[in-house]
């Protein structure tokens, strides 16, 4: 039966019971849904918006668990239902659809599974199914039955096609290409991988498996001793690893943007989860290319501004706008990376269409590039043999229908299909079950012997694909009475070969399969035993009845067809060169600073979790206005701050269309001049690219030609400049077909992304200029070409692509260029640096200037070999700018002189103005920077408003310039460890007992829990589980902090579950009530945790008037690094950092401190500098950040101040003290052990 709910906000949540619920059950459901009104009818009438009868929705699946965790049972599905006035109501019918009255048929799916087909017409089930075999596959499949003496099945066939299709098996890179009637000696991916045969460097795995795998340093290890029950941390040493990895997701994220960026997200997560026998992912980066997003101005009109974008007509988009797909799937990629605990750290965006020669050029198949860095053991980084009898497991979701045929319909245009058939290849995200997984993975990984024998993500074919690769040529038998059915309507063929995400497959041991099923059970982490190796190079499917929908030899599952053959002849194709006047620089600079491309990427990274994990050393927001202008992002792989990973991006398809060598080498170029000011601690030889080609082959003639001229050109100069390409990605299919016929291409593009070890994090120079005007900036040139307008942001404002495009024509000489910059860095001469790319040289010194309140720079440009100052200005020939003191001007020119390297001092800081004056010859422009700078950021306001609500967006444009970050630290802060009595090389127990306590969707655990340990307290990992099961009393401990993140994906409201969790199950709530009954105890809520004291009413409970943490004004996460103030108050953390004024990150969506009573009746910890937002990026009542209770023992706060404690986490920290080991936000944490240490 379903029962309705309806809820403080008018939406209703319908609950299907398998039995009549007593009133018991009905008033534990009421208080969970937040005071709802249980309906007394069985239909309600009207018109409703809610989800699609036949997907049960990630948010089902986790209210459903919240309610098992409170100890109801027989609850089978949860949805929410909003009600509209009218059937036209608008809703994403993707996702949703519209309802005419709900009632007790809501969930009926009217589909029973379909039997096994043994299929007697494959080439009639190839096309009705979508599955895009060839005719050569179709033969290869006609030779299979002869041999199995019987028709296949439809498992065996959608199974077949979905893993040996080209998004699977990459056969064009792995083909023959003949072009000009010429055979090509090389396939494209021998040219690939001859970049790591020729340059190994660190290289220790390469091609085979999910990720590449490279030396990294000895580093710490801060985890559990025993992670099957509640343990005290340990540190441990341990020789590393380092990944690099880059997928895309294009098709799904061009039908159905958010689920498809999610997803393509967490894929790429799997990969690095599932590098050797498991490994950890650290940060992520993203990168968005659409066609042009034709934003509106303030009044809902075509912006007169943007005219470039008027060079194609609108079409009748598929599925979603471009806008819409801008905004959805970022918001995609970034809910699934903040939910799961992964940081955001680099990421690019461009838009683009172009019409020229007949030819229409435009991302209407979008890009969606989801790539990151990650880390893992040395012992664990390459795959085990698997052996007869290892045990096969899948951990993660159920079984949907969900992703079918994504990996066949992914490999053709997008369009080609019927919507229905597109529609079934796009998955649900559920980034909280991932991270179930991915700490059981993190947990057997940590462990002194790890029992994985191999591990595989579970992506496209699903299971087949997975499992089969699991076990290899050993074979094996999957029973599918084991596999987890989410959906009892599925078929044989939809259960083997579905691609629900966030499942991992593991083949186990079996000696050791107990202990990682206690551990899957503490971490929640569903954990099915499935199968087993047979070791007969055989691999099926066995139902329950003894039939095996799918029966096959392994050698017969990857197929024998013939090798691609890509025949193309080189066509020569010209663009028009732009023209222009000098008279019109302030013009063209408007324009080119509002390309998405160039433009303020504040509405990407505002809404991403930037701090998470605690080790991020460089994130986008730079300054005390904090921008986004990094040009990488570096990560610490440990907590000692000094060891670490770098990553950036590169891409250049603009370029790339009038020259496809040009592009390659441009946008390998771009990648390492963004990456050139992280310490690399090997130079070059430290970095490892990834190549992510994305092309519209055989979409027309020449097209194939130009993806291998592209592919040999990059793999040339990677081979030149001694750096390896061991991982990449290709999506071979980037084209959009219209109902009318007409054919959309891309530009053939390919995405680089870099990464590498770094020596020392805290060494990476920021591009912020530095007001001094004791110092000079100057420019260098790694291109050893003239200057080039063709491929620029400047061509592309103008409407063209133009064939004058620049390359790099030295690559020995671009390689002394990049070590030069390394060794300034390492001396320590850089004061700021950034590189030459979008928008050219006027931009980059704008954007040096723009994250301060002050400051302008003086150029003059008479030492640049040019006279056209449009050149000058615009050109995008790969190069930096540098900041050195003038005290190091005589050996900066020596030195520069004595490497060879070109440069030229173009100019100096002027604190005293705010202006950008710029000399050539007799010529001079003068540049307003505040002016600029809000043309810049103007771009980001238009999108940003299509997802901040409430007048939010105009409020960041109108404020984001007046609230720069204010610190101020109290007169006796000395920032060294010392004075704390840190040891920081501490490894023995203290005694002073203290326990972090988390929850399923907990993200900020291990931060939380290192810096109690650096402290100097002795840390227990505490799972609810622990708790529930009695386990753990907490009787031992004095301090206990509720970390951050998303429990239960924060479904029903923030800490609600997790609050059931406690209020519901004896055990664990005995266990509280205890600890706070004590009178030696302390506690502290941080984000999630802040949210759990306040529903749990932890903090006040004297009050008449509860308070509560409401979603952000703006409906939407924030993330920002922004200034708190410590009020007087009397807590026992934060009471003797009352009067500072400090930098901390935030990172919330349900943030806002809703304060009933007046403010002199709470103890108020911390607020916000400013009262509006953004400085106050929530709308709490007071500016409220923090609250304690009224004896200063239990404190609740929003931001997080264990991700700020060290200098180098801090995204803007005073110059002046730049040796600072630690931030005073270390003292509230002593301050808590010296409290607990005189207690005793």
């Amino acid at each position: 039966m379903i029962l309705f709910f309806r809820t403080q906000s008018k939406s209703v949540i319908a609950t299907e019971f398998d039995h009549q619920p007593d009133k018991n059950e009905i008033s534990e459901l009421c208080w969970l849904y937040g005071d709802a009104k249980l309906e007394e009818t069985q239909k309600l009438e009207g018109f409703f918006v809610g989800p699609r009868r036949e997907m049960i929705t990630p948010w089902s699946t986790n209210a459903v668990e919240i309610t098992q965790n409170m100890s109801l049972s027989g609850i089978l599905r949860i949805e929410e239902y909003f009600p509209v006035d009218s059937e036209v109501a608008k809703h994403d019918p993707m996702l949703q659809r519209m309802y005419n009255g709900i009632d007790q048929n809501i969930f009926t799916v009217n589909h029973k599974p379909e039997p096994i087909k043994y299929v007697d017409d494959l080439e009639k089930y190839n096309n009705e199914e979508g599955l895009a075999l060839n005719d050569d596959e179709i033969a290869y499949l006609h030779t299979l039955e002869k041999e199995n003496g019987r028709p296949l099945t439809d498992s065996e066939i959608f199974g077949f096609a979905q893993i040996n299709s080209e998004h699977c098996r990459h056969k064009i890179f792995g083909g023959q290409f003949i072009i000009d009637g010429k055979e090509m000696e090389s396939s494209l991916f021998s040219m690939i991988k001859k970049t790591t045969k020729e340059n190994p460097n660190k290289i220790l795995s390469a091609y085979k498996d999910n990720v590449s795998f490279a030396q990294g340093p000895v580093i710490e290890q801060f985890a559990p001793a025993d992670q099957s029950t509640s343990d005290y941390f340990r540190v441990n040493d341990i020789e590393s690893v380092i990944s690099l990895k880059a997928e895309t997701h294009n098709f799904p994220t061009t039908v159905e943007p958010f689920n498809g960026a999610a997803t393509g997200t967490g894929g790429e997560i799997r990969d690095r989860m599932g590098g050797g026998v498991g490994s950890w992912p650290i940060a992520g980066t993203a990168c968005y290319m659409t066609a042009y997003p034709r934003l509106k101005d303030e009044n809902a009109k075509t912006d007169v501004e943007r005219d470039w974008e008027d060079i194609l007509p609108v079409r009748n988009w598929l599925y979603q706008s471009p806008e819409q797909i801008l905004i959805k799937a970022s918001n995609g990629a970034s809910d699934f990376g903040n939910k799961f605990g992964q940081p955001l750290i680099c990421g690019s965006v461009l838009t683009f269409e172009h019409q020229e020669n007949n030819e229409k050029y435009a991302y209407d198949k979008v890009i969606m590039l989801a790539g990151g860095v990650g880390y893992g053991k040395k012992r664990d980084c390459l795959k085990k043999e698997p052996a007869k009898g290892n045990k096969v497991v899948v951990v993660g979701g159920d079984n949907y229908r969900i992703g079918l045929g994504g990996g066949s319909v992914s490999s053709v245009d997008t369009g080609k299909y019927s919507n229905g058939i597109e529609l079934n290849a796009i998955q649900r995200a559920n980034p909280e079950m991932q991270k179930r997984a991915y700490n059981l993975v993190r947990a057997l990984v940590e462990e002194d012997e790890n029992p994985v024998v191999s591990i595989h993500d579970h992506g496209s074919a699903g299971h087949l694909n997975c499992l089969s690769e699991l076990v290899e040529e050993c074979g094996g038998e999957i029973d599918m009475t084991k596999l987890p059915i989410g959906d009892k309507t599925l078929s044989a063929k939809e259960i083997i070969a579905n691609e629900s995400q966030e499942r991992m497959g593991l083949l186990i041991d079996e000696k050791y399969l107990d202990h990682v099923q206690k551990i899957a059970e503490r971490e929640r982490a569903p954990m099915y035993v499935v199968g087993e190796t047979t070791g007969d190079s055989h691999f099926s499917f066995k139902q329950g009845d003894g039939v095996k929908p799918f029966d096959l030899d392994v050698a017969q599952m990857f197929g024998h067809t013939p090798k691609t053959i890509m025949v193309d002849e080189t066509v020569e194709r010209k663009y028009e060169d732009v023209t222009y006047s000098q008279d019109n620089i302030n013009e063209y600079l408007n324009r080119v600073l509002q390309l998405e491309a160039v433009a303020c990427k504040d509405w990407l990274t505002n809404k991403v979790d930037r701090s998470v994990t605690g080790k991020v050393a460089r994130q986008q927001g730079q300054g005390n206005i904090q921008l986004p202008l990094s040009d990488c992002g570096v990560v610490a792989l440990d907590f000692r701050g000094e060891k670490g990973i770098a990553s950036s991006l590169g891409h250049a398809p603009q370029a790339g269309l009038a020259d496809p060598k040009a592009g390659s080498v441009l946008s390998v170029a771009e990648a390492l001049t963004n990456i050139v000011w992280a310490p690399l601690a090997e130079g070059l030889d430290s970095l490892s690219l990834s190549a992510n080609w994305m092309w519209p082959c055989r979409s027309q003639k020449g097209e194939d030609a130009r993806l291998y001229e592209g592919v040999r050109a990059l793999s040339d100069f990677c081979c030149d400049i001694h750096v390896n390409v061991p991982t990449g990605k290709d999506s071979l299919s980037l084209s959009q077909q219209y109902p009318n016929g007409e054919k959309i291409i891309a530009p053939g593009t390919v995405i680089v992304s870099a990464g590498g070890e770094i020596s020392d994090v805290k060494k990476t120079v920021s591009p912020v200029l530095v007001n001094d005007k004791n110092s000079s900036l100057y420019h260098i040139d790694f291109s050893f070409d003239e200057q080039h307008l063709g491929g620029s942001a400047f061509a592309q404002s103008l409407g063209k692509v133009g064939s004058d495009v620049p390359t790099v024509k030295n690559p020995e000489y671009f390689v002394d260029c990049f070590n030069a910059i390394q060794e300034l860095i390492k001396r320590g001469w850089i004061m700021a640096g950034h590189d030459i790319s979008a928008g050219g040289l006027i931009t980059t010194l704008l954007e040096m200037t723009f994250a301060n309140e002050n400051g302008g720079i003086n150029v003059n440009l008479h030492d640049i070999a040019s006279d056209d100052i449009v050149k000058m200005l615009f050109a995008e020939n790969p190069g930096v700018v540098i900041q050195v003191s003038d005290e190091h001007k005589e050996e900066l020119k020596k030195f520069l002189d004595d490497e060879g390297i070109g440069y030229a001092k173009i100019g100096y800081p002027t604190p005293n103005s705010r202006k950008i004056v710029v000399k050539n010859g007799n010529a001079e422009n003068e540049f307003d920077i505040d002016s600029l700078r809000d043309t810049w950021y103007k771009t980001s306001y238009l999108l940003d408003r299509d997802q901040s609500m409430n007048g939010m967006a105009k409020k960041r444009y109108t404020n984001y310039k007046k609230q720069p970050i204010e610190i101020s630290y109290n007169k006796d802060f000395k920032g060294t460890l010392a004075s704390y009595g840190i040891d920081i090389n501490r490894r023995k127990p203290t005694g002073v007992k203290a326990a972090i306590i988390r929850e399923k969707g907990t993200n900020g655990e291990r931060e939380m829990a290192y810096t109690m340990y650096l402290a100097g307290f002795d840390v227990k990992d505490v799972m609810m589980t622990d708790l529930i099961s009695g386990r753990e009393t907490l009787e031992d401990v004095n301090f206990i902090v509720f970390c951050g993140g998303f429990s239960n994906s924060d479904v029903l409201g923030s800490a609600k579950g997790w609050a059931g969790a406690f209020l519901y199950n004896p055990k664990a709530k005995e266990a509280l009530d205890k600890f706070y009954a004590r009178e030696d105890t302390l506690s502290l809520g941080i984000c999630n945790g802040c949210q759990l004291m306040v529903e749990l009413n932890l903090i006040n409970p004297e009050h008449e008037h509860r308070s509560h943490l409401c979603h952000n004004s703006s409906n939407k996460f924030e993330s920002a690094f922004l200034g708190l103030s410590i009020p007087q108050n009397k807590s026992v953390l934060l009471g003797s950092l009352s009067g500072s004024k400090l930098g901390i990150w935030v990172a919330h969506g349900e943030g806002r401190f809703y304060l009933p009573e007046p403010e002199d009746h709470y103890n108020v910890v911390a607020k916000y500098n400013y009262a509006e937002y953004p400085g106050n990026p929530n709308g709490s009542d007071y500016n409220v950040a923090g609250i304690s209770s009224n004896d200063g023992r239990h404190l609740a706060m929003m931001p997080h101040p264990e991700r700020a404690i060290f200098p180098w986490q801090n995204a803007c920290y005073p110059l002046d003290r730049n040796n600072d080991e630690v931030t005073p936000w270390i003292e509230a944490f002593v301050n808590a052990r010296k409290w607990i240490e005189e207690k005793r």
